[in-house]
């Protein structure tokens, strides 16, 4: 491992990937901070202070703490992820953009677009929403959270917010483009890990107060560590389907007769469903948690966390977008037709569309177990902080983000690495010297 990391450095291309990565991560955390005008910050903390374990302390979670002192980060990434889901589910329904996702590189960056479109116009809505509810809002001690409401203050939070999400959207793709990973699911591990100093704090700090025991702390610890045994047990799972490939010849040459595998992925789609599925339930609970109107309070109520109708919901949107994402991003047909034209099939199994369903057979039956372990571990918070008064919204879905996209990353890294090195291996058999 040491030598792993000794080689990262040794190339430039990658060692210029990670510290602009770091960089850009960096000064998303440093506009975490930065507070929209008009804004009783210490008021806002203070009616934050009883929100964790809601709706409002799971959306400043995925916020990185934005929401709590209301920076011009504060709606976070969310609304791209909304405008994602979408443009992904009106992909299926109209035949324009369907047409658009088939076109290759220029399809993709007209989608692309649109999700931006689309991003602003959420972001306009959401923000709109949150200066309303501000303006309705007060402390425990009765302090106003907004100095001068009116119509100037919320054109002011709506542009500052609306911004935000759009320079957030930015450095999102410029991380995934420039960087190494993938941006938007960066952005949220950054804004999670974030986090975790000040939930240690506070723990400690209910240990000294007595209000929460040592023994808790350990089993919180170790049913933690368990998880995250799992979550990357499952995460690196695969189903191995084997293939054979048929002998042939090619001039005087002979090619093929190997056998190898089509590795399945338990979780295919990884972090995706939850982050998802938080996005589509977050977006009109939030709004309706900030209006006071009775029947939206009733409804951001029944939304909240550790509900039975939340709980239901967020479990029935992971297991769609599991189907979903996996559905999108891998098609059986074009995996037969490929195995075909170069000869490969699966011992016992007829080339062409057997195949074909065959693979959709396997695809389907582990998707639905890797539905029900992300579902089962995306669940845990509530049991946490139900059973255990955790201090602190940071549990499954939580750790299934945060060691989900650090395989994804260190995976691209290896990916780098071994790259290189076949690239060295290949000129140095040509007699081409090594750079």
């Amino acid at each position: 491992m040491t030598s792993g990391f000794q080689n990262i450095f040794k190339i430039p291309e990658l060692k210029r990937r990670i510290i602009q990565t770091f960089f850009l991560l960096a000064v998303y955390r440093v506009g975490v901070h930065i507070p929209t005008p008009g804004i009783n910050s210490d008021a806002l903390l203070s009616f934050f202070a009883r929100a964790e374990g809601t709706l409002l302390g799971l959306f400043n979670m995925f916020s990185g703490g934005a929401l709590e002192t209301l920076s011009v980060f504060a709606l976070g990434i969310m609304p791209y992820i909304s405008a994602s889901i979408i443009l992904q589910l009106l992909t299926v329904v109209i035949p324009h953009l369907e047409r658009l996702s088939k076109e290759g590189e220029v399809g993709r960056r007209k989608i692309t677009q649109y999700t931006r479109y689309g991003t602003v116009i959420l972001s306009i809505i959401q923000g709109f929403g949150i200066s309303i509810g501000l303006e309705n809002m007060s402390a425990p001690g009765g302090e106003v959270v907004v100095y001068h409401p009116g119509w100037a203050f919320r054109l002011m939070t709506i542009i500052t917010l609306t911004a935000g999400t759009a320079f957030i959207m930015w450095l999102g793709e410029q991380i995934t483009e420039r960087g190494i990973g993938n941006g938007i699911s960066l952005i949220i591990f950054a804004g999670i890990v974030a986090r975790m100093p000040t939930a240690i704090a506070n723990t400690i700090r209910l240990i000294g107060n007595g209000d929460i025991s040592i023994f808790k702390v350990i089993i919180l610890l170790a049913f933690m560590i368990l998880v995250v045994g799992i979550i990357i047990f499952m995460e690196t799972g695969q189903r191995r389907i084997p293939v054979q490939y048929a002998k042939r010849i090619v001039g005087r040459r002979m090619y093929g007769g190997q056998s190898s595998h089509l590795p399945l992925k338990i979780n295919t789609s990884g972090v995706i469903p939850p982050i998802f599925a938080s996005s589509i339930i977050m977006f009109p609970a939030t709004i309706a948690s900030f209006l006071n109107i009775p029947w939206m309070q009733s409804v951001a109520a029944a939304m909240s966390p550790g509900n039975v109708l939340y709980n239901v919901l967020y479990v029935g949107f992971i297991v769609f977008f599991c189907y979903f994402y996996t559905a999108v991003t891998f098609n059986p047909v074009d995996i037969a037709d490929n195995m075909k034209k170069y000869g490969g099939y699966i011992p016992g199994i007829r080339p062409g569309k057997r195949t074909a369903d065959y693979i959709d057979r396997v695809l389907t039956r582990i998707t639905l177990g890797g539905a029900i372990y992300v579902s089962a571990i995306c669940v845990l918070p509530t049991i946490l902080i139900d059973r255990f008064n955790v201090p602190f919204y940071f549990g499954g879905t939580a750790l299934l983000i945060v060691v989900g996209v650090a395989i994804d990353t260190i995976g691209q890294v290896e990916a780098h690495l071994l790259t290189r090195n076949y690239e060295g291996f290949i000129k140095k058999g040509s007699g081409i010297p090594r750079s």
